[in-house]
């Protein structure tokens, strides 16, 4: 197959496999008040479905992260996909609640294998210079699915139920599933053994872009546990109101991804990082201050832009930290990026919530908001700037295949 048209192969195919995940995994919150309706559920339990997601997929990122090393892309990725498929039959048919709990695990390590086999795929065939537009594509596509899931999942609801919400929801998985078989390239050759975890941590540049991921992921999460209760109380808004403002978010991020992106590409990931670094602490500390819906959803629209410029560029930076070693260990830096990601989510609502509660909400966001700027730090020095010439020098390589 062409460059040129493994390219746009692997866009296709990984593109599409993001945003039918980020779709899926956005369909669960408007379904926790009919699941706690059907099965008798505390707050608790729905708590542990939710959170399910993400603690499978940090058990399994790591030994998924292997297997994409030693064994290739494409047999994690269709693995990926025959887990969500099974995934979405399960909440489909789900008649206890130990039977949701395994089909949210069984969500989260399909996740796991989409992710980082579908990464390790992009960095297969995109350049350290094109890196950042190719995975600020697919991660646009991830928002899509997360700005459409919650709207989704609850109009199928409101026309028919839960089943016909995730039998439609399997009808894409068979749409993904064609575009896969038929689109999907072939491994690249053999590299050498990959670095390893506790190698490619004792490397100070991975460890700084890999905390950038979690950062970017806890400003997102830990906004979404803390801001809703601000804006029901002091602003009026309600269920609907408040999912509105979020979905802005997520339309933000889309549609400034792809420019992060060409800025990685053109002058290497620190630069965005920082002004995302920058804007999140700013948006902390203006979090008690909100004086009306308009402000609100121009808020949110910050946050999103925030988040992708902290995450966005975190794939590129890492996979040209990997390739600077002459080694194909994409599987392990990406699996650290997902456990980085995954950490964050957990972190950030918990840490929020427990700041909030024992601080009250103004001195909290300043103690996040400081957080944010002892970061930054980390982010300056020789060395990152090494990694942002190294990160952008290389457009005009080639790219394999």
């Amino acid at each position: 197959m062409a460059a040129h048209s493994a390219k746009r192969a692997v866009l296709v195919v990984v593109g599409l496999a993001f945003f039918t995940d980020g779709l899926a995994y956005a369909m669960l919150p408007p379904l926790l008040p009919e699941y706690a309706r059907a099965f008798g559920l505390s707050q608790t339990r729905l708590g542990l479905l939710y959170g399910m997601y993400a603690g499978a997929l940090l058990l399994a990122t790591v030994p998924l992260g292997a297997w994409v090393d030693r064994r290739g892309r494409r047999g994690p990725f269709l693995g990926g996909l025959v887990g969500f498929g099974g995934a979405t039959l399960l909440f489909a048919f789900a008649g206890t609640y130990p039977l949701l709990l395994l089909a949210r695990m069984l969500q989260g390590v399909a996740a796991a294998a989409t992710w980082v086999a579908g990464l390790a795929m992009l960095a297969d065939h995109f350049p350290a210079g094109q890196r950042g537009k190719g995975m600020s594509a697919v991660f646009a596509c991830t928002n899509l699915g997360l700005l459409l899931g919650p709207a989704f999942a609850g109009w199928m609801v409101r026309l028919w139920n839960i089943r016909a919400a995730f039998l439609a929801m399997a009808g894409l998985a068979v749409l993904d599933a064609a575009v896969r078989v038929q689109l999907l390239p072939g491994d690249p050759p053999a590299q050498p053994a990959g670095t390893g975890y506790l190698r490619l941590l004792r490397n100070r540049n991975v460890r700084v872009f890999t905390g950038t991921m979690g950062m970017g992921a806890a400003l997102g999460a830990g906004l979404e546990a803390v801001l809703p209760l601000r804006l029901a109380r002091h602003l009026g808004m309600d269920a609907v109101a408040i999912g509105t403002a979020f979905a802005v978010a997520a339309l933000a991020s889309s549609l400034v991804s792809p420019l992060v992106g060409h800025w990685t590409d053109r002058r290497g990931a620190p630069g965005p990082m920082r002004l995302g670094l920058l804007l999140g602490a700013a948006l902390f500390l203006a979090v008690p201050f909100l004086p009306g819906r308009t402000a609100a959803h121009g808020f949110m629209f910050l946050v999103g832009g925030a988040c992708s410029l902290l995450m966005s560029p975190c794939g590129p930076a890492l996979a040209t930290q990997a390739e600077a070693r002459g080694q194909g260990s994409y599987g392990a830096v990406f699996s650290l990026l997902n456990v980085s990601f995954a950490l964050g989510m957990v972190v950030g609502p918990v840490l929020g919530s427990l700041l909030t509660d024992g601080l009250g909400l103004p001195l909290a966001m300043v103690v996040a908001a400081a957080g944010f700027l002892l970061y930054l730090p980390l982010l300056a020095g020789p060395r990152l700037r090494a990694a942002a010439a190294a990160g952008s020098g290389s457009a005009g390589r080639r790219s394999p295949g």
